[in-house]
Order: structure tokens, then sequence, then C-alpha cells
């Protein structure tokens, strides 16, 4: 018996990685087309750069991230790794940024959303990488990059990081905050 969600399926948010880059090309249309074809409901996007909100009645995230990416290989013929969170989770993660930029930065403030949480022993190693003008702030889900730098200059932590953290994908605060604005 399917459960019954007041004629709304519960919300999850999709960051989905590297699309749109070089020869993956993802345009909002067909991406919006491939998710409705696939039974999504309440189907949205929000710029260029792989942002997704859809309704299904799945609770796992495991299970939502699997099923999407599915219908991406399926659609374009190559690998999208997504992260899904739900409304909750994201507003955390943007509540999280407002904290940490009271905390002050002069060039970026980047968000790897991740799709496995850090384990706690690996956390220490990600201090240890901060270097003059770059900060590593980690939680659950969501890495936040801090440049008083410019971002080309701190590339060797960052890769560094990258390795720790795992399967992950980028977006400015900004972009954060907009969606859990919109979203949420």
């Amino acid at each position: 018996m399917r459960a019954d969600y007041g004629g709304r399926m519960p919300t999850h948010i999709g960051f989905l990685r590297a699309v749109n880059i070089g020869k993956r090309p993802y345009k909002t249309a067909d991406l919006r087309a491939a998710l409705t074809a696939a039974g999504y409901d309440d189907v949205d996007t929000y710029i260029q750069t792989g942002n997704v909100r859809v309704g299904s009645p799945l609770r796992s995230r495991a299970k939502i991230e699997a099923e999407l990416e599915g219908v991406f290989l399926a659609d374009r013929g190559f690998e999208v790794p997504t992260m899904v969170f739900t409304p909750a989770e994201l507003r955390a993660v943007a509540a999280e940024a407002d904290e940490i930029a009271e905390q002050g930065y002069t060039s970026g403030h980047y968000i790897n959303l991740l799709k496995r949480p850090i384990p706690a022993d690996l956390l220490d190693e990600l201090t240890e990488l901060t270097q003059e003008g770059v900060r590593f702030v980690a939680s659950d889900r969501a890495m936040h990059l801090l440049y008083d730098i410019p971002f080309g200059t701190a590339k060797p932590a960052t890769a560094r990081a990258n390795k720790i953290i795992g399967v992950a994908t980028n977006r400015s605060a900004k972009v954060i905050r907009e969606i859990a604005e919109r979203w949420c």
C-alpha cells in the first residue's frame, strides 16, 4: 500500500557531479524531461550546473541516488554521480555556510557536497591540510572550502582534500543558499 503524502511525495534535492563540462552536456530541459519521463513528481532545476529537485516515495538516500544515477546513465550514456539531500539536510548546510561566513574570508566560499559522511578518523587529516589562505571546515556531508587567496593557488591542498572526502560535487555557498531558499 502506497503511503498518503497529501498529494505530494517527499522532496529530494540532487546535485549532479561533472555535467556540462567538456563532453558531458546535460541541458536543464533535457534533465527535467528525463526525470519526468522516469515518473518523478515536482521536478525542477536550478541553473545549468546540475541541481535538481524531485518528489519520490523513496526515502533511502542510497536508493534515490542509485535510481537517479540509473536514469541519467540511460538518458546520457555516461555516469553522473549524484549527491542527494533532504530539504532539512540542505537547510542545515546553508545555515552552516552562514555561520562560517561570519568568520570571514575574502576570495571565496565553496561547499563540497559529499556522497558519504567523512569518517571521523579522517577529519583530522583535513584540518592538517589547512594552508595559509585556505581553510577546510567539515560537517556531516559537507566540506566548506574558504579561500583568502586566489582559488588557483590553493589547488595542492584542495586536491589532497578531495582524495580524503571521496565522491563529491562543488557549489558556491551563494548557490547553496539560493537553492535552500527556493526549495526548502
